[in-house]
């Protein structure tokens, strides 16, 4: 996860200020959406509580497997401290996802003319960040990417004033890439963000549209 930053963007771009973009999000533990899950059960996503899922939180970042996080260093305060923090921010919004009662994703939206990723590309207005760790397995036999990719991109995309989302994870990061591209996300090139080397790429609304229209299907409520 890259740490926020409270940097402004330039105003002759027409980019946001903090906390103006389409990004959505809640009180801790407020459930903002819900998809039917493909093979049965329910998807859920919720804005993180970092009191109540710090026992998810800290097994999950501790991994091997999460190293890419950077986080596994924390201690569990350490941990909580920081994702109340980045609950206080406008800027930046945490959620976990669960699929009925057990919890499979962690997502983190970004306003990326307010993160380090605005000094590695031309941000747009529109633009909507997205960090995502893949924590659970889903029910076994469970296709839980072909679940969670209509959810996160149809949550990121919710408000029409977003049309596209950006990631960036580490240039080692190989089951990242191979997620992001069975998306559509279109890679550009490897970038410096913060202090790691990253591959940027972008979903835009039109190439997302197989996936809003498979979000819209699923949402309920």
């Amino acid at each position: 996860m890259t740490a926020p930053t409270t940097r402004a963007p330039d105003p002759a771009r027409g980019l946001p200020g903090p906390g103006e973009s389409p990004l959505r999000t809640g009180a801790p533990g407020e459930l903002l959406r819900t998809h039917a899950a493909p093979d049965g059960g329910e998807l859920t996503l919720r804005v993180l509580d970092p009191e109540a899922d710090l026992d998810v939180l800290h097994a999950w970042v501790a991994r091997p497997s999460a190293r890419f996080w950077g986080l596994g260093g924390l201690t569990r305060s350490e941990l909580r401290d920081l994702y109340a923090h980045v609950g206080s921010l406008p800027t930046h919004h945490v959620f976990l996802v669960r699929w009925d009662a057990d919890p499979v994703a962690l997502l983190q939206t970004y306003e990326p003319a307010h993160d380090p990723v605005a000094d590695a590309y031309a941000v747009r207005p529109g633009d909507v960040g997205a960090h995502f760790l893949l924590g659970g397995r889903g029910p076994r036999g469970s296709r839980l990417w072909d679940a969670l990719g209509p959810l996160v991109v149809g949550f990121c995309l919710d408000d029409p004033r977003a049309d596209r989302v950006v990631v960036e994870p580490d240039t080692a990061n190989d089951r990242a890439h191979a997620r992001m591209r069975t998306l559509g996300f279109e890679v550009a090139e490897p970038v410096r963000v913060g202090d790691k080397d990253a591959l940027l790429a972008f979903l835009t609304r039109e190439r997302a549209r197989p996936l809003l229209d498979a979000a819209a299907a699923a949402v309920r409520g």
